[in-house]
């Protein structure tokens, strides 16, 4: 197998990391617009050069318990347009070897070892995909909020 050349993400304690040919930018502490009626995985929106970006939270999307405050978003390029997943800590680019196993979390491509720390890939893809149980598209999320696109 090949490596995988990727962005780590971190989440509170865990690390989640994403295939580099998908990530757009990083964004240091996004200006989120709040969302009343988002449902809870759904942190707001926030304004990159003129475009409307949903940001996501990263262990909500995962089922796991919110990791707190947003300190960076990392930028998706989605088949619906960009959206944002919430870090904790600056994401920073890897090179990750042969996957060490599977991962039990949805949305989730498998779990590798980076220097003395499980990183898991998310699929992206499949992470994001409105047609999972609660889920809403980011381009309904953004037409629901008033705000153009």
């Amino acid at each position: 197998m090949t490596d995988v050349h990727a962005v780590v993400l971190p989440v509170g304690a865990d690390l989640y990391a994403v295939p580099i040919d998908r990530v757009k930018e990083v964004v240091a502490a996004p200006i989120l617009t709040r969302l009343v009626t988002a449902p809870p995985h759904v942190l707001g929106l926030f304004n990159l050069r003129g475009q409307i970006v949903p940001l996501f939270d990263s262990a909500a999307l995962l089922g796991l318990p919110s990791a707190g405050s947003t300190a960076f978003a990392l930028v998706l390029q989605s088949r619906q347009g960009p959206i944002g997943l919430s870090a904790t800590a600056f994401p920073h680019r890897a090179i990750l070897g042969a996957s060490i196993g599977p991962s039990e979390l949805p949305g989730t491509a498998g779990t590798y070892r980076l220097e003395h720390q499980v990183v898991v890939l998310l699929d992206s893809d499949v992470l994001l995909a409105a047609d999972r149980p609660g889920r809403t598209s980011s381009r309904e999320i953004i037409a629901s909020s008033g705000v153009g696109g």
